[in-house]
């Protein structure tokens, strides 16, 4: 017996040295990545939440028929192919076969039926269904593997809207249980594991998933901060693999570390205020382009993102198409301000809110500064994100009640174009709680005007629209435009296979450890 024993020992030893040079020789993947954000996630449903950073953490567990390819355009996820009649109306889709929700729950065409109805309804109220209800009309089961959408009018940015957080596709199972908005449950390459609100999100690798198992890290945490100190520190210590989006006051200094890798690309997301047009004095348009003339971008851009970012001039990015570089619609001038302020009855200024999340602070105390300049004195409300949420989004009664006179607050439509940027923010059935429209701002003018280029099949003409849609925007001011941030990501250097969406929204499902 002895005698085997040491025979056997050698044996294994030369085993496990074979299996570790193996193992060398192929891509460690991190058994845990850790990535911190600068806000907590709205909701784990996907089409009942709009916010960027949500959209991140919900990405490794949801899919959708169509998702962005690296180069922005549409690709089959959970569709394998799809073709429209003449008149772009009618799109048919044929779907994947043999894949499950996280629940057990199959993916067919009923699934898909069931995910668009909840939209429709419009008794439901979720976050992100206002942007489907405009254009679509039905959708409609053919067999178990085809799904027929029809549109109410063409539009363009169909195929790209399909890409979108509203259309990532829940178990109907778990739906109807209404407990979708604290526990995901998708079709995507990672399952929830645990949801603890105020501390963190936990996802694994779901083990039915469909496709390539054999990608990314073996889990993944997300936890989040509103204080750019913590997201730098917890980097720089090693408790973070990924921050989004980086502090811009640390950037240069991760940028010239060569410990870290900064990234930074022109972003898509607009800063703005939106300004309550439902509220005295904000309801005069000569209040709200006073307060424009009385910010100072360039100032702000410097105080408050470091220069990573610009100025803003347009409701539109640069990184859109039809985006206006042209316009400059409000330098900074007091004087004329203060004349409007005058024209307006309120030459000796007035009292106005800002709702603001944690991490905007300092913005909003910058914006006090500069509009104490022209006799506006504005109180800072200073709000945890989920108390944000309810003060941005509701409706016309809760922000008079509350007297909120405006909100700082950001969108991106990300690739999905102009329509998916402007539509949300300024049409007139976009008021919130339904939509983004945070200022119950309504011009029947702006409206015909996103309508006739969202139908336009042109795109010169469409966005020629587009041009003129933003002109019409900065004219009635339902805003105050700050500034386009760049977006801007870091990872530990033995990080890689990170990368982002214009707009802010970072992909880590494929991470790996150099």
């Amino acid at each position: 017996m002895k005698i085997t024993r040491y025979i056997r020992r050698p044996v294994q030893l030369s085993l496990l040295s074979s299996a570790l040079l193996a193992a060398l020789s192929l891509p460690v993947f991190a058994a845990t990545l850790n990535v911190m954000q600068n806000e907590a996630p709205r909701s784990m449903d996907p089409g009942n939440q709009t916010a960027t950073f949500t959209g991140t953490v919900l990405d490794p567990m949801y899919e959708g028929l169509l998702r962005m390819s690296p180069q922005l355009k549409p690709e089959a996820a959970l569709a394998t192919s799809w073709s429209s009649d003449e008149s772009g109306l009618v799109w048919t889709f044929k779907l994947r076969s043999g894949v499950t929700f996280h629940d057990g729950t199959p993916f067919n065409a009923d699934a898909v039926v069931a995910n668009f109805a909840r939209h429709l309804d419009t008794k439901r109220g979720l976050a992100a269904s206002g942007r489907l209800r405009t254009f679509l009309d039905s959708v409609t089961k053919t067999d178990d593997s085809t799904v027929v959408f029809r549109l109410k009018k063409p539009y363009p940015a169909f195929l790209n809207l399909l890409t979108t957080g509203a259309c990532l596709m829940v178990s109907p199972v778990a739906d109807k249980t209404g407990t979708l908005d604290s526990k995901a449950v998708g079709t995507g390459p990672y399952k929830m594991v645990q949801y603890k609100t105020g501390e963190f999100v936990l996802e694994e690798k779901y083990p039915g998933y469909w496709g390539d198992k054999s990608a990314g890290p073996d889990d993944i945490k997300w936890t989040w901060s509103a204080e750019p100190s913590v997201m730098n520190m917890a980097l720089q210590a090693g408790e973070a693999d990924v921050i989004n989006p980086v502090p811009p006051q640390f950037a240069r200094v991760l940028k010239n570390n060569p410990k870290f890798s900064l990234h930074e690309s022109p972003g898509a997301a607009v800063f703005w205020v939106a300004l309550n047009t439902d509220l005295k004095p904000l309801s005069d348009v000569r209040v709200r382009q006073a307060l424009n003339f009385a910010t100072d971008r360039d100032g702000l851009v410097r105080a408050i993102m470091s220069g990573f970012a610009q100025p803003a001039n347009s409701p539109l990015a640069p990184v859109t198409a039809g985006y206006d570089k042209t316009l400059d619609p409000y330098p900074l001038d007091l004087a004329k301000a203060k004349a409007l302020l005058k024209e307006a009855g309120v030459a000796d200024g007035f009292t106005m809110s800002i709702a603001v999340q944690g991490q905007d602070a300092r913005i909003g105390q910058v914006l006090q500064s500069m509009w104490a300049k022209i006799g506006v004195k504005l109180d800072v409300k200073i709000m945890e994100s989920g108390v944000w949420t309810k003060a941005a989004f509701a409706d016309q009664a809760g922000k008079k009640a509350d007297n909120t006179g405006a909100v700082l607050a950001s969108w991106s439509s990300g690739a999905n174009g102009a329509d998916l940027q402007l539509r949300p923010l300024y049409y007139s059935k976009s008021f919130a709680p339904g939509g983004a429209n945070l200022g119950f701002f309504s011009d029947p003018k702006l409206d015909d005007m996103l309508d006739k280029a969202a139908s336009t099949l042109d795109e010169n003409t469409r966005n020629a629209i587009y041009v003129d849609a933003q002109k019409e925007i900065n004219q009635q001011a339902p805003q105050v435009l700050l500034y386009y941030q760049n977006d801007l990501y870091a990872t530990g250097t033995h990080i890689s296979g990170v990368t982002m969406i214009p707009g802010g929204q970072i992909v880590v499902k494929d991470a790996q450890k150099k």
